[in-house]
């Protein structure tokens, strides 16, 4: 008897990525609205994207394309609006107004794509994905600020079943500038992040030595070009924006295979290749 491929699932944010789905750029009407730096440059937008979707494929990741209605600029970040799971995916409510339609349109995406949903999120249950980070196979991290709020937090850790380490994030420019979890820090391998240690949650800073997790530090000059904003294709094989040569210098030195692709327009609105990727199998 023939057993069917499985096609979804992640346990961790550092396997290797089978499956992601992806938004390419379109509506981008409202990027002064959604907070963007600059106006991005459609052409331009539309090549990084095509390149970056590239990459993805060639480190044996099969890409999907949502298909769904996209109505803001920041959909494009399509790891923010759900959290995909062994069991499926949880809708989220993000903190943020302006995407708080993105979730019940990424559902049909998941539907055609062969992922169920196993929750959602609602009312004043606020949560991003930005603020979520898959530690291992039992245990979440929740930031808490001004996009994910206790309630969301407290509601993800019912629908999952994961322990749930909560830590409040710093004001930095407040709540009309994006700080989330992963702003501060990606998972590289089991016991391997990349991170800006002066806004580590004291906590969390606590939590990785007692894990035995090394950090590769991001230098001053390069935490606001998202040096911290990095995917693990792989364990120790990492996707970062172009820009951040420090940083690439220390993570090769921590022995991680790094693949660099260009945001010069993607990232306008501060979302880095975590934020522009959302996994839905690894291994």
């Amino acid at each position: 008897m023939s057993v069917e491929p499985k096609v979804y699932g992640c346990e961790s944010m550092t396997g290797e990525l089978r499956r992601v789905l992806v938004r390419a750029p379109s509506d981008l009407r409202d990027w002064e609205a959604c907070g963007w730096r600059a106006e991005p440059d459609p052409a331009g937008i539309a090549r990084e994207h095509e390149a970056l979707c590239a990459i993805l494929e060639r480190a044996g990741a099969e890409v999907v394309l949502a298909e769904s209605p996209s109505e803001n600029a920041d959909a494009v970040y399509v790891f923010d609006p759900a959290l995909v799971t062994e069991r499926g995916a949880i809708l989220l409510n993000p903190g943020k107004e302006l995407r708080r339609a993105e979730p019940a349109a990424l559902a049909q995406d998941f539907e055609r794509v062969g992922v169920p949903v196993a929750g959602s999120l609602s009312g004043d249950e606020w949560a991003e994905g930005g603020d979520l980070i898959r530690l291992d196979e039992r245990t979440l991290l929740a930031g808490r600020g001004y996009r994910t709020n206790s309630d969301g937090i407290w509601a993800l850790e019912r629908q999952t079943g994961l322990e749930t380490l909560v830590f409040d994030l710093p004001h930095w420019h407040g709540p009309g500038e994006v700080m989330h979890l992963l702003s501060l820090l990606s998972p590289l391998a089991p016991d391997l992040v990349v991170a800006y240690p002066p806004l580590l949650p004291t906590r969390l800073a606590q939590l990785l030595d007692e894990r035995g997790i090394e950090i590769v530090p991001v230098p001053d000059e390069e935490f606001e070009t998202m040096g911290s904003n990095v995917l693990a294709l792989a364990p120790r094989a990492a996707l970062v924006v172009n820009g951040n040569p420090e940083t690439r210098r220390r993570l090769e030195r921590a022995g991680v295979e790094v693949e660099v692709y260009e945001g010069a327009e993607l990232s306008k609105g501060d979302g880095g290749p975590t934020c522009l990727t959302a996994p839905l199998l690894r291994a």
